[in-house]
């Protein structure tokens, strides 16, 4: 049986196909595309994704109104079952104001659009998503965001440190981030949000291929 995933699609998402074209190349197997207002996901799923983009304009807070999208309801039921969900930018957003991950997403410090590959340290690396990044060292993921500077109180904060629930930190500043962290992992451990794009390094042509591990351990982990 193939690796089933979803990647769903917002009203603004433009990165979907980008997602999309990430999981069929690591996995060999096309993901379903589920749009925001059904209100149901198709059943047994591997992994559902989140992807990037400017959901509903970001109008109110990036990510707000996609938090309360229909097909939301039935993405925070899979997450609760222990499916793996990966929220990229956007998607962490998404994930954030949901409820599924602490914290918030805020104006990046600079007040500017930042575009440019990053060097990222993988903090935790037993999750399903990092495990292929245990002694890799420092890698490079691009970034493309405005709103990429991750908030949480001191308690949040010194809580999830203290869980091991950081999955990536910049290795240099990047955006205003608390504690330069770049990606959270749900107390549970299967839901992932992320500010840099692996999508966007999954092969030679795109520059790096540091993202593809991240696809390659969460399908690892369901072998």
């Amino acid at each position: 049986m193939g690796f089933r995933a979803a990647v769903i699609t917002f009203p603004g998402s433009n990165c979907d196909r980008d997602m999309a074209c990430a999981l069929e190349l690591v996995s060999g197997t096309a993901p379903i595309r589920v749009w925001h207002g059904d209100a149901e996901l198709p059943d047994n799923l591997d992994f559902i994704a989140l992807p990037g983009g400017f959901s509903y304009g970001d109008y109110l807070r990036s990510g707000a109104m996609a938090a309360n999208s229909p097909i939301m309801r039935s993405v925070i039921a899979a997450a609760d079952r222990g499916v793996p969900v990966l929220g990229v930018c956007n998607g962490f957003q998404v994930l954030t104001e949901s409820g599924l991950l602490p914290g918030a997403l805020m104006r990046n410090a600079s007040q500017n659009f930042i575009c440019r590959t990053v060097p990222l340290i993988a903090e935790n690396t037993q999750s399903a998503f990092t495990r292929a990044y245990a002694g890799k060292g420092t890698v490079h993921i691009p970034v493309a965001h405005h709103d990429g500077n991750y908030f949480a109180d001191e308690e949040t904060l010194d809580r999830i440190e203290g869980d091991g629930r950081v999955a990536f930190r910049y290795a240099e500043p990047c955006n205003g981030s608390r504690r330069d962290i770049a990606g959270v992992l749900s107390a549970g451990g299967n839901v992932l949000g992320m500010m840099p794009h692996p999508e966007r390094a999954v092969e030679d042509a795109q520059g790096g291929t540091d993202g593809r591990l991240l696809f390659e351990s969460a399908i690892a982990a369901l072998v």
